[in-house]
């Protein structure tokens, strides 16, 4: 039995159950219900129409769940008054469950679980996985999250900002546990794009697929890091690279940019080069200044320093980040790779150790380590 089915098709079925009248905790709990039981019967007799018969056995288990409530009369009367779904109602169900999961009202590690739960189809034990938490931890945000949306209308237009940066979010935990979730995150947004043509939709799309084109490379067999400049390019998915290329392409053509456009023209070009030598800076630092434009961003101003800085020489992008607030997150290290390339290599080498002290991560923590070791190494010899 195809599981990766069930997950594509169960953003749906919750859907019809809340435009028949179901509130959507009520919605989602019935739908994994019947997502156990099609793991059970479908092995040995699988159904014409899959998404009709999770509906039907999903439908049974609200009722089930109605009937015990004090409202029974109320939402069976609801339930009469409900048409059918029409032929078309399936993408525009999943389009509006996206936006009630990232509804304004959940904080964002809500809305990721929320999103993955009933958009992708996760269990609580595979989310809870997935970001290192007891699965009770899970469970209760889970629930504390349904329990907000639980009023919110399914029929108000939905922010698709919102909905992106959620997206966004789960694709970069990237992977642990046993769900890769930057793949579960290009799944998602394919599914969003299908739903809708929203021209920040495909960049980001084009954005996710650009940067898992890279990663067999951002990796050496030890774990450790391996910066863009010296990744072994033959090891980068070109079939991937060229999809995210062509869905950039037909998002700009819209002409109506946005900020993930502009990322995912940055790393366009990143993976137009056949080497880090070969890589068109100014280019770069143009769709930076549109990346600031647009959303006046630190951290975009950031990279737009150490971009400037491999355009005009390190000494111009030092004096694009003094602009900025030292704070900022990964400011140290990036005045360190300038400082370096400026060769003030024993001040590149303190700010080394010091942005390994302050690292968000293992990995990084290890490979700014060991920059500074190897910038200290030279000093001494």
């Amino acid at each position: 039995m195809d599981a990766s089915l069930l997950r594509a098709i169960a953003p749906a079925v919750i859907g019809v159950l809340v435009r028949r009248g179901a509130d959507f905790a009520t919605a989602e709990d019935a739908v994994q219900d019947a997502l156990v039981e099609a793991l059970r019967v479908w092995p040995d007799d699988p159904p014409r129409d899959p998404k009709g018969w999770l509906v039907a056995v999903a439908w049974r288990r609200f009722l089930d769940a109605a009937r015990a409530d004090s409202s029974r009369r109320q939402r069976e009367a609801l339930v009469e008054e409900q048409p059918a779904p029409g032929p078309g109602a399936a993408a525009d169900d999943t389009l509006q469950l996206y936006f009630l999961c990232a509804h304004p009202s959940l904080t964002p590690a809500s809305a990721v679980a929320l999103t993955l739960r009933a958009v992708g189809g996760l269990t609580t034990r595979q989310i809870a996985q997935a970001y290192l938490v007891p699965e009770a931890t899970m469970a209760q945000r889970i629930s504390r999250a349904k329990r907000t949306v639980a009023g919110v209308r399914f029929d108000r237009p939905g922010d698709v900002a919102t909905v992106l940066r959620v997206l966004y979010l789960v694709f970069n935990e990237g992977y642990s546990g046993d769900v890769d979730l930057a793949a579960e995150a290009i799944r998602l947004t394919r599914q969003l794009a299908t739903a809708t043509r929203h021209e920040e939709v495909a960049g980001l799309l084009a954005l996710m697929l650009l940067h898992h084109a890279r990663r067999p490379a951002r990796t050496r067999a030890d774990g450790s890091l391996v910066p863009l400049a010296e990744q072994d390019r033959s090891l980068w998915d070109t079939r991937m690279i060229a999809e995210g290329v062509e869905v950039l392409q037909a998002a700009l053509a819209r002409d109506r940019l946005g900020e993930f456009q502009a990322q995912a023209a940055i790393a366009a070009l990143h993976a137009d080069a056949h080497c880090a030598d070969e890589t068109d800076w100014v280019q770069i630092v143009e769709w930076y200044d549109e990346l600031v434009r647009i959303t006046g961003s630190p951290v975009a101003r950031l990279n737009r320093a150490v971009a400037l800085g491999e355009a005009d020489g390190p000494r111009a992008g030092l004096a694009a980040l003094a602009e900025l607030d030292p704070a900022l997150p990964r400011f140290t290290a990036a005045s360190a790779y300038l400082h370096e390339r400026a060769g003030d290599l024993a001040s590149a080498a303190r700010l080394y150790a010091e942005a390994a002290r302050s690292a968000p991560n293992l990995p990084e923590r290890d490979h700014l380590t060991r920059q500074a070791a190897r910038i200290n190494a030279q000093l001494r010899g």
